[in-house]
């Protein structure tokens, strides 16, 4: 089956016994909606997977997404409770001296606030007493609204802990290849897909994302050092960073007067991504593999229960030591056995296909491929040490998509020799290779109706084999986009992620928008910008922007050199968010008296014609 090893489907149920250990209540109905009325969770709609697996989901995977899909309140060990099935991760509710620290508020501040409200109706209004974000991927801190107030964070009444340089990278991550990877997450979590037994099933890692409110409150308590020890509200707490493992910034958790070990994403019922398929940076498996060596040797000896931010926990010391070597051996093997592959010759796709993990691990159930592939991590391996060429020069100057489409299909006999030949293929079941030729039939000539509709029956049924969640929503919403044009994406309900973004990420925002061309021919051209607090008098955090060579350069402070701006531009930060946000423009800002202009106004309006605005809907699976 594509995407993973082969599946070994496991002869007991102890993942469904630790699934549904110290289940306490569901959210009943399982439905989230924000102010508007807008459905924003469903889990209610994964009800079809109590069903047995049919032929149109592979048994692992459909195993997988039984076990994500059961949502409620859970208590980890007294004290410690979690809300799972809410959204793509958990939320973990650990009990103080008076109140309760909120580790990880999912994605939107809606499911949040459900989740704070079903572990409250069940333990007690106790007040949020601190938050924390184990790492800086979305769904571990955006629905922080849904549990904390902004204000008593900036005040310092309520601690908000994070690893070092989660700021950078929480706010960087949507900033500059944002557009392009929202795209591509709709076909990774299959957003637009209807959920059922031929469509969305789950990701493997949880459900799906929820669809509410994103917000960021900044940290203001950074863990700097492994062993750093913090006491939240009689909470005892130490520390273990992680850096470039699941995410750029990441910690595991140890709460030693609980022998309890908040692994974050670090170790999870299922392989993981070393480059996830919406896009990222690509992640370093064999620090991976040390930092869970130092996991063990830092915390092994005084850890009864292991838990993490996806799935459910582990119970045992021996079981949770076990766990924990095997997630270990996992990315040590993907690395060295990668890496030796790539030194014997052999490229990523070659490696791809040879690769496998020996059978100790394969038949580990939180080993199996439903969220990362022995397959596609294989090749961001290569990718991460030998970049995108192979080394063989036919591959150094190739056509770009379509133009080598047209040159295959026309060597090919036409675009009707190669469907018909196609079809041949389909037939005997070679579907890996349907999907390779109709793909250049569909680059040279995207109105083909007989191509589209094959390589939509092909992706099809490439999906419905997929052990791999990702890949599954990839296929079949390629196939959904055949058929019926370009998915929209549903949308969130807001999102408060411009004030946690610094000024220069901001103005970084703005300049890999800029039209480099055009700009280069508008020639030179300088901004200064004042950017206060909003208080009158207030002193400001000076910037300027230099167009130079059709680049936009942000620079801290005045312009070098003691270069007449063209326009100085004074603006309270709260003015630069909500442009940010879209929720007004520079324009009307600067009619609403909200900016103060002094030199050149048309400097402004020209800057802003440079910019483009991304296309959310552009096409994958046609050109």
């Amino acid at each position: 089956m594509p995407g993973t090893t082969p599946a070994h489907l496991p002869e007991d149920d102890q993942d469904f016994a630790d699934a549904d250990r110290g289940f306490i209540a569901r959210l009943s109905p399982g439905v989230v909606r924000d102010a508007e009325g807008r459905t924003v969770w469903d889990a209610d709609a994964y009800a079809f997977l109590d069903g047995d697996c049919p032929p149109t989901a592979h048994p692992s995977l459909w195993r997988q997404s039984r076990l994500t899909a059961r949502q409620g309140l859970y208590e980890v060990v007294p004290g410690v409770y979690q809300v799972r099935g809410l959204d793509l991760s958990n939320v973990t509710f650990v009990e103080g001296d008076r109140g309760v620290l909120v580790v990880d508020p999912l994605i939107s501040a809606e499911v949040a606030a459900a989740a704070l409200a079903l572990y409250r109706e069940h333990r007690g209004d106790r007040p949020v007493a601190g938050v924390l974000y184990t790492h800086s991927h979305v769904d571990h801190f955006g629905g922080v609204h849904g549990v904390a107030d902004p204000e008593d964070a900036a005040a310092g009444r309520l601690p908000v802990i994070a690893p070092a340089g989660f700021l950078e990278h929480a706010a960087g991550e949507n900033v500059i290849t944002g557009p392009a990877m929202a795209r591509r997450s709709v076909y990774m979590y299959g957003a637009a897909l209807p959920k059922g037994p031929e469509g969305q099933i789950g990701c493997g890692l949880g459900q799906t994302t929820s669809l509410g409110s994103v917000g960021l409150i900044a940290p203001n308590l950074d863990v700097r050092a492994t062993g750093q020890t913090e006491t939240v509200d009689g909470v005892r707490m130490v520390f273990q960073l992680t850096p470039g493992t699941e995410a750029p910034a990441e910690m595991n958790i140890h709460f030693p007067d609980l022998r309890l070990l908040c692994v974050a994403e670090n170790a999870c019922h299922t392989l993981h991504n070393v480059l996830t398929l919406r896009g990222a940076l690509v992640r370093d498996p064999s620090a991976w593999a040390r930092y869970l060596t130092e996991t063990l040797r830092l915390f092994a000896d005084t850890t009864d229960v292991v838990f993490a931010s996806h799935h459910w926990p582990t119970w045992g010391r021996d079981r949770a030591v076990r766990f924990l070597e095997e997630q270990r051996d996992a990315y040590a093997y993907l690395h060295d056995q990668c890496v030796r592959l790539i030194n014997a010759g052999h490229t990523g796709a070659e490696i791809a296909e040879e690769l496998r993990f020996p059978p100790a691990l394969e038949q580990r159930t939180h080993i199996g491929g439903h969220y990362g592939s022995l397959s596609h991590n294989a090749k961001a391996v290569y990718q991460r040490y030998m970049g995108w060429f192979d080394g063989n020069p036919a591959h150094l100057w190739q056509h770009p998509p379509r133009e080598a489409a047209v040159r295959y299909t026309e060597f090919m006999g036409g675009a009707d020799a190669v469907v018909a030949k196609a079809r041949l293929s389909y037939d005997r079941g070679d579907l890996r290779w349907v999907a390779e030729v109709l793909n250049h039939v569909l680059f040279a000539e995207p109105g083909h109706a007989e191509a589209r509709a094959l390589q939509a029956d092909t992706f099809e049924r490439l999906g419905h084999g997929a052990e791999c969640g990702p890949w599954r929503n990839f296929y079949l919403t390629g196939a959904a986009e055949l058929r019926g044009g370009v998915l929209g994406a549903p949308g969130r309900s807001g999102s408060g992620m411009a004030a946690a973004l610094t000024v220069e990420q901001i103005f970084q925002s703005m300049a890999v928008r800029i039209d480099g061309p055009r700009a280069a021919a508008a020639g030179r051209l300088l901004l200064r910008w004042e950017i206060t607090d909003g208080t009158p008098d207030a002193p400001a955090e000076v910037w300027t922007l230099l167009l130079s060579n059709g680049a936009l350069i942000p620079m801290s402070g005045d312009a070098p050199r003691g270069e007449k701006p063209h326009l100085t531009l004074r603006l309270a930060r709260a003015t630069l968010d909500a442009v940010v946000g879209r929720t007004t423009t520079f324009p009307a800002a600067v009619a609403a008296g909200l900016m103060v202009p002094d030199g050149d106004l048309t400097a402004l309006t020209t800057l802003g014609g440079l910019m483009e605005r991304p296309d959310p809907r552009f096409p994958i699976v046609t050109p």
